[in-house]
């Protein structure tokens, strides 16, 4: 499309595929006077996720999973109308399916490897609350005659 700016990048090299691609245009909703009844500035890109070929077979079975709530028949779609041109639409529509597709596409997180609490500070910790118990005990008044 002319005008675009450049490859919209997933992560690394991997970028989404211009030719697959699928746009649709309808008139928005909100404030814009009488020219908001005559241009069609309201964006929605859809990509066949499912079909596609440009992602790695590993990052593509892992958007699948992720996104499985937001897939119709294998495709995802991101609209976009915030802006009153049709141009910066298509900007933030392109973003907003670049970043969605870059977070699914994430490597699982790290397991969490649990620490140990040293014996030291746990001794410690128990020591002051013997002290802490006895000061309270010492201030009740069942042993006063």
């Amino acid at each position: 499309m002319d005008g675009m700016s450049g490859p919209h990048v997933i992560r690394g090299s991997v970028s989404l595929p211009e030719a697959e691609l699928m746009w649709r245009f309808s008139r928005s909703s909100g404030p814009g006077g009488q020219h908001v009844n005559t241009s069609d500035s309201k964006v929605e890109l859809s990509f066949d996720l499912a079909g596609t070929d440009a992602l790695p077979p590993v990052w593509k079975q892992r958007a699948l999973e992720r996104l499985a709530g937001r897939l119709v028949d294998g495709v995802v779609t991101v609209r976009s109308s915030e802006h009153r041109s049709q141009w910066r639409n298509r900007e933030a529509a392109a973003v907003r399916l670049a970043a969605l597709l870059a977070e699914a596409t994430a490597p699982p997180p790290k397991p969490r490897r649990p620490t140990r609490i040293p014996r030291g500070i746990n001794e410690r910790r128990l020591r002051e609350k013997k002290q802490r118990s006895e000061t309270k005990r010492g201030r009740s008044p069942q042993n006063w005659s």
